[in-house]
């Protein structure tokens, strides 16, 4: 076939297909269609026979074809407007309105006057505002990713920008109720039996955004989900979905807790189902956990640590400690699983090296929650029947398994497991099992004795008994693991006199040189985490000796290995750190006993405790320079962020004393703030020991007096110490913690009106009025400094106004008093009450007869700041009554006026023109005449 005769045939087809489509039979038009285009060879015959097979496919709603043929044709001839229409149709069907409102402004540009352009154009704009209003509803944002994240094929970078959006979306309230009423906790389910850990953990925050603070929330979700699944998530090798898993279940716990103490939640006032069955069914499967071999370490130490959060009492003032002592009888034997695994054994459920620690802590919460003798018998008789049980067994395993439940019992509830360890045959199992040639055996058995060495008499007896034992293990054990912990034993030992330099057991010298094994074990990298922090244990006990203390901090290498330890995950080694800074700073309670007494100790020839020479304050504070050059502060803040139960109240006690040293010289403290001290402290000030509270909050109070508060402690931050710094003013602190919590009070108070607000809040004004009579010059002083910044509150002011009390004459009188600082605060605070409440003013000269000589003392005072605030008190009173005026002009207060009015040398001139102000008032009420100032009678005119 010739090509003409093609070009023929192609045309004739393309008539037949143009005539078919009129006559409304779409398929054989396309049929045509494609038979001409596989025969035409001209491009812009092929390039209409897309354009019409285009709008075939738009007649069949086969939008994707029609899409496809129309961008041919564009492909052959863009200007085709025909087939830009057809393409803009095509892409509206597949809702692809951006491209398709370009197609049709394009159309639109090319044909201005078509209608059926424009009113596709008006179409596609109103298309595109809707959609957008619908993808940023909430309904379809929570569809959409939802989608995302269940659909496999789905590109990574998409599912987890999906994922992303759910959990910011489920931090809000709205979105959060949204995802709930959208079938989002069965969707979140089937997130939650991903292989992917990212969809996971993205799951695991997208709950904790539904269950935060929301109580019907989280019971439905605990019922939903059931706490299987979520335990077993918890138990997953992974341990950051582990910890996401934790994370929840607190978040959990906290709204169900919360929600006990509410009777009615939400806009209906309905009275929810009470939440101790789901609680309850939560701590039951938290202790399944315990003995459970499927679970893995890191799931098991943060089962651990919600026990250790959740069961004991936040507060013994709360009678109600029914839920430990159900947790002791539905869980005890299994907690006690974990304590008595040897992780060397094949028997026993997986851990890590912090679950010991962690056991040892929540056992010792349990018992101190105990309220009577019977309680703490029962729980005394659980534990010996379970040593028991395992110790009577044939065999070492059982031995081994008892001897390692005491060794955590010792560290817990120390009073539990020293009965324990005076169990028949016990403590010679341990001497016994020092010896054995098998590494595993002996580890347990020295750790064991270790422990054993806490209580005085014991150690005495092991001194006795076991040195030549440890001393053997540590000289020929050939496993560094026998050796470091025989070495930490002797340390123990060693170090029993305390800081006593008259009492110790080994000879001269000895520390010494067990403290530089410890710190050559402490430096070695080449050993393993668990034997290098078995070395700190060493020098916790050994710096109790001033000369071990000095060698530690001269040697840079050794403080940078403790600091990188205490940094690391290796939780347990926490209070040794602590402990071991503790001895070094000195920072310990130490009480000076009295001479008197000392005399009488001498005479009966009792022991009498010496200090160490190298324990004097210069040694102190040069250590104290040592350590923070070195970076003690980063590696305290590293402790405190901690989350774990390793992190103790006897360590944040620890962390707080030192603290509290680092601060003690106004020139450190910048160096503290500056390495993130300032922030570390105040959770400490709230979660502490009683003593370690106030060594925070006093840490804080020092900082406060000499920084800016606002840098140091920036945005929200600096509300949150309003609290503990209230809480130093107390009987049980000293007048010196007093002192700075006052001054640091003053500051806050100074800054703003919310902070002034949050300090009365706390209620602490009544407490700051207290401290205003204190006989301690500096103490009564700051206290009148207080409350001379806080009376800017009007809340303060209505106190002063109030009848009947005597706070305004207390204010007069110190302001005659020989104390400048406390004049100045107490004029101060009267200058500003009379300028804010002219009411009081007239109340001035009711309440003592030398008011006008006080106030002239003021006026005549070489001081400058004092007359300032004399003139101004002056001045205020001669505004607020004429009456007062007279008074005040008729005294020798007039000359004093007259002569300040003038100004010249010494007399400021802020001074100057008050003092004119006050002249000028008493012209205007006509006590005085202008000109020479003479005095005029009443009445007359000037």
């Amino acid at each position: 076939m010739s090509a003409s005769e093609n070009e023929k045939d192609s045309a004739a087809l393309k008539e037949d297909g143009n005539n078919l489509f009129k006559a409304g039979d779409v398929r054989g038009a396309i049929c045509c269609y494609t038979k001409a285009i596989k025969r035409s060879d001209s491009q812009a015959e092929r390039a209409v026979l897309y354009r019409n097979r285009s709008a075939c496919y738009l007649k069949q709603e086969e939008y994707p074809k029609a899409e496809a043929d129309a961008s041919k044709a564009l492909d052959a001839d863009p200007g085709d407007v025909k087939a830009r229409f057809r393409r803009a149709q095509a892409f509206q069907k597949l809702s692809r309105l951006d491209q398709a409102f370009l197609d049709a402004q394009r159309c639109a540009q090319l044909e201005p006057k078509n209608k059926a352009f424009n009113d596709l154009l008006r179409q596609l704009g109103a298309q595109i505002q809707q959609k957008s209003v619908e993808l940023n509803s909430t309904d379809a944002r929570v569809k959409q990713m939802f989608s995302l994240l269940l659909d496999a094929s789905a590109k990574d970078s998409d599912r987890q920008k999906a994922a992303q959006n759910l959990v910011v979306l489920s931090r809000e309230d709205a979105g959060a109720e949204q995802i709930f009423r959208n079938d989002g906790v069965k969707l979140i389910q089937k997130l939650l039996q991903s292989k992917q850990e990212d969809v996971v953990l993205s799951a695991l925050r997208t709950l904790v955004g539904l269950c935060t603070g929301h109580q019907s929330r989280t019971m439905a979700i605990v019922n939903e989900l059931g706490m299987e699944q979520l335990c077993a998530v918890m138990g997953a090798g992974a341990s950051t979905v582990s910890l996401a898993a934790c994370h929840l279940l607190q978040v959990m716990f906290e709204a169900l807790t919360e929600g006990m103490n509410k009777e009615i939640r939400g806009k209906d006032e309905a009275i929810l189902p009470e939440p101790s069955k789901e609680l309850r069914s939560m701590l039951r499967h938290l202790m399944e956990m315990m003995p459970a071999s499927n679970v893995s370490g890191p799931g098991r130490d943060n089962a651990l640590n919600l026990l250790v959060k959740q069961v004991p009492r936040k507060s013994f003032k709360n009678p109600d400690n029914s839920l430990t002592l159900w947790v002791i009888d539905q869980g005890l034997k299994k907690i006690l699983e974990v304590a008595g695994t040897v992780p060397e054994l094949s028997e026993g459920p997986p851990l890590t090296d912090n679950s010991h620690m962690s056991c040892s802590v929540l056992l010792s919460k349990l018992y101190d929650d105990l309220k009577s003798d019977a309680e703490r018998e029962n729980f005394n008789k659980l534990c010996e029947e379970y040593v028991q049980q395992h110790f009577s067994r044939n065999g070492l395993v059982g031995k081994l398994r008892a001897m390692q439940t005491v060794s955590v019992l010792l560290q817990g509830p120390s009073d539990v497991g020293n009965r324990t360890l005076e169990m028949s045959g016990m403590m010679d199992a341990v001497i016994s099992l020092c010896a054995s040639e098998d590494v595993t055996h002996q580890q347990v058995a020295v750790e064991t004795l270790i422990h054993a060495a806490g209580k005085a008499k014991r150690a005495s007896f092991i001194t006795a008994n076991g040195v030549a034992l440890l001393k053997d293990l540590y000289k020929k054990s050939e496993s560094d693991r026998i050796r470091v912990r025989a070495l930490v034993g002797l340390c123990k030992l060693g170090s029993a006199g305390g800081t006593d330099f008259s009492m110790k057991q080994f000879a001269e010298g000895s520390t010494l040189k067990l403290a530089k094994q410890c710190r050559k074990w402490l430096c070695n990298d080449s050993l393993p985490l668990t034997s290098r922090r078995w070395s700190v244990e060493g020098l916790a006990y050994l710096t109790f000796d001033a000369d071990v203390k000095e060698d530690l901090v001269e040697d840079k290498n050794a403080l940078l290995a403790m600091f990188e330890l205490a940094k690391s995950e290796d939780k347990t080694v926490l209070f040794a750190v602590g402990s071991t800074l503790v001895n070094c700073t000195n920072s310990y309670e130490v009480e000076k006993p009295d001479p008197q007494m000392l005399e009488l100790a001498k005479y009966a020839k009792q022991h009498v405790p010496e200090e160490h020479p190298k324990d004097a304050p210069s040694y102190v504070e040069k250590r104290l320079r040592k350590l923070l050059e070195t970076g003690v502060v980063s590696a305290l803040v590293c402790m405190v962020k901690q989350e774990s139960p390793a992190l103790t109240e006897a360590c944040r006690d620890c962390i707080a004393r030192v603290f509290l040293a680092l601060v003690e010289r106004q020139e450190d403290r910048g160096t503290v703030v500056a390495q993130g001290g300032g922030k570390a402290l105040i959770p400490l000030a709230f979660d502490n020991t009683d003593v370690g509270r106030i060594k925070a909050a006093q840490a804080l109070a020092k900082i406060t007096i000499t920084s800016n508060p606002e840098i140091a402690f920036p945005g929200e931050r600096i509300y949150e110490m309003v609290r503990p710094l209230v809480s130093l003013l107390c009987l049980e602190c000293t007048l010196l913690q007093n002192f700075e919590a006052l001054m640091a009070l003053t500051n806050l108070a100074g800054i703003s009106e919310r902070l002034r607000q949050k300090i009365i809040k706390e209620k602490a004004v009544p407490k700051i009025e207290g401290y205003m009579f204190e006989e301690h010059d500096l103490v009564r002083a700051s206290a009148t400094e207080c409350m001379c910044n806080l009376v800017l509150s009007t809340e303060v002011q209505k106190m002063y106004l109030a009848t009947g009390n005597d706070r305004l004459k207390l204010l007069v009188l110190y302001s005659g008093e020989d104390d400048e600082r406390l004049r100045k605060a107490a004029a101060g605070t009267l200058a500003m009450l009379t300028a804010e409440q002219p009411e009081l003013c007239a109340r001035i000269p009711g309440t003592t007869t030398h008011w006008l000589e006080i106030i002239q003392s003021l006026l005549l005072c070489e001081i400058s700041d004092l007359r300032h605030r004399g003139v101004v008190i002056v001045h205020n009173m001669m505004q607020a009554e004429k009456s007062l005026a007279e008074t005040i002009i008729a005294s020798e207060a007039l000359e004093i006026l007259s002569v300040l009015a003038k100004g010249g040398e010494g007399t400021p001139v802020p001074v100057s023109k008050i003092a004119q102000s006050c002249l000028d008032k008493a012209v205007e009420y006509s006590i005085i005449m202008t000109g020479e100032g003479r005095e005029k009678g009443k009445g007359t005119e000037p």
